[in-house]
């Protein structure tokens, strides 16, 4: 995943024009899948631990280093993708067992409601919350490739989102990119949550981001 470029006009226009189109659940709120709101206070007291440290320059990062195919590491007899999608969509129809070929998106990072299609598939795109260049910059260029593949498809840094928010995301962290104001609890939470696990090192920025996200829960 490339960083973003700034100046992306027309992508800010429909992100603008999505607050317009998005489905308001109960109490004002618009859906979100993959969890609820999380342990606020555990998440404060992880990131409160997280080591501090600058961006490496990226030097030799590959996406390939981290697995170029998504696996099946909870060994369920689906790849990652389509447990993300069957997770995260509503509305699902499969092909078999595992494929997903079509469902709805209440997409977490807009609010907006999204049709998913297999013969469309780049409409709706797997995220990495805690994105695999950047972390190839905090420290996962030191990984064995073995823990960078678990790292890539593991539940729990995985989730499906509109491909449009994605692409002006790129490899950016919280300091750079935020979601709608409404699921910033939840990504501060899941954030937090990968980036203890492996032991992986915020900027300050994005730490101080985190926890102004963190504020909102």
């Amino acid at each position: 995943m490339r960083r973003a470029r700034p100046g992306l006009i027309a992508i800010a226009a429909v992100l603008a024009a999505s607050a317009c189109t998005a489905e308001v659940g109960p109490n004002g709120s618009t859906p979100a899948p993959g969890g609820g709101a999380g342990d606020a206070s555990q998440a404060r007291r992880d990131l409160a631990a997280l080591r501090i440290a600058a961006e490496g320059d990226g030097a030799g990062y590959d996406r390939e280093d981290f697995g170029v195919r998504w696996r099946d590491i909870d060994h369920n007899g689906c790849d990652q993708r389509n447990d993300v999608l069957a997770r995260d969509l509503r509305e699902v129809t499969r092909r078999g067992r595992c494929v997903v070929v079509s469902g709805t998106l209440h997409d977490p990072y807009t609010g907006r409601r999204i049709a998913f299609s297999k013969s469309d598939a780049a409409e709706v795109q797997i995220d990495h919350l805690y994105p695999l260049a950047l972390a190839w910059r905090m420290g996962a260029s030191r990984w064995p490739e073995s823990r960078r593949e678990e790292f890539a498809n593991d539940h729990d840094n995985l989730l499906a989102v509109w491909g449009v928010p994605n692409g002006q995301k790129g490899d950016s962290g919280p300091g750079e990119w935020r979601p709608r104001k409404e699921y910033q609890c939840t990504y501060a939470i899941k954030y937090v949550a990968v980036a203890a696990e492996y032991r992986l090192p915020v900027t300050r920025a994005d730490r101080d981001a985190l926890e102004s996200f963190l504020d909102r829960c």
